[in-house]
């Protein structure tokens, strides 16, 4: 990995050494582009980009605001992954077709007006976009204060600058920029509260911060900006913490790269977007340096993102991630995966009918001539044989045919799905901070090498989740080869539920049945990093050839109540070869056992010696 990693970064230096040899300076404000003057930009903007041609160019945003709204010239359809459909997504900077431009913003606002995709990169080889702060005056998803609570009222401080509404029978309908969308009380994912330090309290997240009768709710204004919701509650919120009160759609990422490569992002600051944070999405080769994706610190924000931070998407090549902070989101930081697919039917000797399984990821690109892929049963989630690509054809949105150069096994049905293992990256993720955000931390489904090393984690559910679904989101695929050390997991970790949070690691694909002598992941070394648990889970893992959790150092927390129904630091399922050495367990710590199910006793070589060992008995 690090003599990959060492190449890659040389080709990097060598290919923007020698763009910049002969690069070409623009001044935006050579071409009317002007800060400070809120004009909308969008097509000044565009036009100048669309008259580079073959050259190297710098482009330069003297520092100022630049506003950009919806324009209709620049519609155009995408489908984008982990994303709902839209008409045509409303684009305010579209890089298509170029190469070796440097986009340098030198630490300039680009505000943004109602439902808009900040930048993409279509096509597009060469790319540096650094030093830019994308904001939007009026968010996409609103925030209030809690003034006061009990059993009987509840009484929020709304910004009626950053988010106007009407009030009504059934709650609020915010109409902010090119928006008209309803909310109302909920006891799930759709209210998240956070304190005034920016950590959401431990046992709220998708497990409610208000609960009781909210369906017969009373909402009134008591003057504007102060609403008061009356009813019958069992569980309320803090006073004087914060309520993200999500309404809207994920409709546009704040930055979408597509079929692009060599890309690098550097010094950006993300403070909000309408879904993904950036989305990338079959690329090859990805830098994103001090790229953060944090509330506005200058405006008393506690959101960032509506969904999902950095999201790769059949990417290949090196990713690599250094220094980035992610805060506020109401998803996960970050998220590396591919797309199974469903088999539908078997067409012929050489060919399938496939279908695109989750509806917010369909019409995508899935394969190429000559991509390698693998047939999967998704009984136990194991591959059974390969093909290589010799065609793909689309039908519609949702399926396609796709053929290959090898006869197909004659027993390939629709108990199979397909993973396209040519489009799976390599990754690299330091010193960056995750703070607390609305689910997990970082969701890691490649078989590429992945090192995850000298972060910080403060988020709510599970710091690291390794999954792989063929049954619901369709994220592939198995890890072959990941290192997770020195990172330091605080306690805010896995502190409220969400979905596959089994404990602060959560080593948790979805297979209906797991075979112990066929796992599905591989290779996952947990070594030398610090653990600050309040509560029992540390270490879930299900269907693991090869786990190691050795000399780390736990110390317990008393930051929250337990709470969570797992009474085990460590749950192994189906696993074999683990290993549990050399850890420092504080003496507080709760529970120091292991429970084991579906595998022998003897796949644990455990050197802890102050950890029991559970081992259900047979049915």
């Amino acid at each position: 990995m690090q003599k990959l990693f060492i190449t890659y970064i040389l080709f990097s230096v060598l290919t923007f050494c020698a763009a910049q040899e002969k690069v070409k300076r623009i001044n935006v404000k050579d071409y009317g582009i002007l800060a400070n003057t809120k004009e909308n930009l969008t097509a000044k903007v565009n036009q100048l980009i669309e008259g580079i041609g073959n050259e190297s160019v710098q482009i330069i945003f003297p520092k100022g605001r630049y506003d950009f709204y919806p324009d209709s010239k620049y519609y155009r359809t995408y489908y984008e992954s982990n994303t709902y459909d839209a008409d045509s997504r409303k684009l305010a900077i579209l890089i298509k077709d170029k190469k070796n431009i440097i986009i340098d913003a030198q630490q300039s606002d680009f505000v943004y007006h109602g439902h808009i995709q900040p930048f993409t990169l279509d096509n597009a080889e060469n790319i540096s976009i650094k030093n830019v702060n994308i904001d939007w005056d009026v968010p996409l998803t609103s925030e209030s204060e809690v003034i006061e609570a009990d059993e009987k009222h509840i009484l929020m401080k709304i910004d009626i600058a950053q988010s106007p509404y009407k009030i009504h029978e059934k709650g609020l309908t915010f109409i902010g920029e090119n928006a008209n969308e309803n909310w109302a009380l909920s006891d799930g994912s759709w209210l998240i509260e956070f304190d005034k330090n920016h950590i959401i309290p431990a046992n709220t997240g998708d497990n409610g911060c208000v609960k009781g009768d909210l369906k017969n709710v009373k909402y009134s204004e008591v003057k504007p900006g102060l609403v008061l919701m009356q009813g019958n509650f069992t569980k309320t919120p803090k006073v004087g913490n914060f309520l993200i009160l999500r309404h809207g759609r994920r409709d546009h990422a704040g930055m979408f790269l597509f079929h692009s490569k060599n890309t690098k992002l550097e010094n950006i600051n993300v403070y909000h977007t309408s879904g993904l944070g950036i989305l990338s999405q079959y690329c090859e080769n990805i830098e994103m340096r001090n790229v953060n994706m944090i509330p506005n610190p200058h405006k008393n924000r506690y959101l960032s993102g509506h969904d999902d931070g950095l999201h790769f998407m059949g990417c290949k090549g090196e990713i690599i991630i250094d220094n980035c902070d992610a805060q506020g989101l109401m998803d996960d930081p970050i998220n590396i995966h591919g797309t199974y697919v469903p088999v539908i039917e078997k067409v012929d000797d050489f060919a399938v009918k496939c279908k695109f399984g989750q509806d917010m990821s369909h019409g995508l690109l899935w394969a190429v001539v000559g991509d390698k892929v693998g047939f999967i049963q998704k009984k136990e989630m194991n591959t059974f044989s390969y093909g290589t690509v010799a065609s793909f054809e689309p039908l519609d949105v949702d399926h396609f045919i796709i053929r290959f150069k090898e006869k197909i096994p004659a027993n390939i049905d629709a108990s199979f799905v397909l993973e396209n293992l040519s489009w799976t990256p390599n990754a690299t993720i330091t010193n960056c901070f995750v703070g607390s955000n609305r689910a997990r931390g970082y969701l890691i489904s490649t078989p590429g090498k992945v090192i995850i090393e000298n972060n910080t984690f403060e988020t709510s559910g599970s710091a690291i989740l390794i999954a792989g679904d063929a049954n619901y989101w369709y994220e592939s695929g198995a890890v072959k080869d990941i290192t997770i050390k020195n990172n330091e997991f605080r306690f805010p970790c896995n502190s409220s539920s969400y979905q596959f949070c089994e404990a602060i690691i959560s080593i948790y694909p979805e297979i209906p049945e797991p075979n112990a002598l066929h796992p599905f992941h591989k290779n996952i070394k947990i070594e030398n990093n610090s653990f600050n648990p309040s509560d029992y889970p540390i270490l879930y893992a299900v269907s693991v050839d090869g786990l190691s959790f050795k000399n780390n150092t736990i110390t317990r927390s008393f930051a929250f109540t337990p709470w969570h129904p797992g009474k085990y630091n460590f749950r192994i399922e189906a696993c074999k070869n683990v290993e549990i050495s050399g850890n420092k367990i504080g003496e507080n710590v709760l529970g120091k056992n292991i429970l084991l199910k579906g595998m022998k006793r003897e796949e644990l070589n455990l050197k802890n010696n102050e950890l029991t060992v559970e081992i259900p008995k047979a049915n």
